[in-house]
């Protein structure tokens, strides 16, 4: 595990929030603020999550978390990289307080662990070779050939995505970093290497190889929002994540913090946690 330093209208909305946080939620930050830290899950995948050769964890997710955190009075964060799969049980299992990793919500997921309000929003796209000489434009698409293979984080949204467009198990590759995923498709191991727009333009910016090519967005795929996600049965401890939340918005200091990455802001501010937990 890596330690990391850690209107009237929306005003009146926060300060009823603030009096309606049960006991529940003072308890768990007592108990966060005594520990000195929250333990929080990521991926390494730039720009939501990153980890540098120092082993500091940045990335906008965990700074988004960091600066929440701070506010609650819980001054530090301390980071383990996870694969997608395991966050969720890792989560339930007590061995993190929250995932902060891009996360994106879907209603099973949403069943499973309770999510902060919107913090980032991304679209799907393909890294492939130059001149995409197989045509891939969707998950369909690569369904459609019989040779077509593409890889993705275990347990991930992209897994998740191509298996439902019709891609046999056996041609869905797990990959497990973004470093793997280029690598292989420069080899010719896989045909195409999925991760979210911002994930996969960072990966080709930083290997600046021109023998590689994006695809993005994917076509009919939707878009999504991640949310810190808590354990179930610390809802009380979401809320009043949720309440600083609200205030980063409001405030203009969670555009600061997230849109050098290249989110949107307004993305975020523009849906909610009830909208895409329902969304099919």
């Amino acid at each position: 595990m890596e330690k990391i330093l850690a209107g009237v209208a929306g005003a009146a909305v926060i300060a009823a929030f603030v009096a309606a946080v049960p006991a529940a939620a003072q308890d768990k930050l007592e108990e966060l603020k005594a520990q000195g830290f929250a333990r929080i899950a990521i991926a390494n995948e730039p720009p939501f999550t990153a980890v540098g050769a120092d082993g500091k964890v940045s990335g906008a997710a965990p700074d988004v978390a960091r600066e929440v955190f701070k506010r609650l009075g819980v001054a530090d964060v301390v980071a383990s990289i996870s694969e997608y799969g395991a966050m969720i049980p890792g989560l339930q299992a007590g061995r993190h307080d929250a995932v902060t990793a891009g996360l994106f919500m879907k209603p099973e997921r949403c069943a499973a662990v309770a999510y902060s309000e919107p913090v980032l929003c991304d679209a799907e796209a393909f890294l492939l070779k130059k001149g995409n000489p197989k045509g891939f434009k969707s998950y369909a698409d690569i369904a459609k050939d019989p040779s077509g293979t593409i890889g993705a984080p275990g347990g991930g949204t992209e897994e998740k995505l191509a298996l439902e467009a019709g891609v046999p198990r056996e041609r869905v590759i797990v990959v497990p970093d973004g470093q793997s995923g280029l690598k292989m498709v420069q080899d010719g191991r896989i045909d195409v290497y999925s991760l979210p727009v911002l994930s996969i333009n960072d990966l080709a910016k930083k290997a600046n190889d021109p023998n590689m090519e994006v695809v993005a967005p994917v076509e009919g795929a939707p878009v999504y929002c991640d949310g810190a996600a808590f354990k179930k049965g610390d809802e009380a401890l979401r809320d009043a994540f949720d309440v600083e939340l609200a205030k980063l918005k409001e405030s203009g200091e969670f555009a600061k913090i997230i849109e050098p990455y290249g989110f949107s802001a307004q993305a975020a501010m523009s849906t909610t946690r009830e909208k895409l937990c329902a969304a099919q």
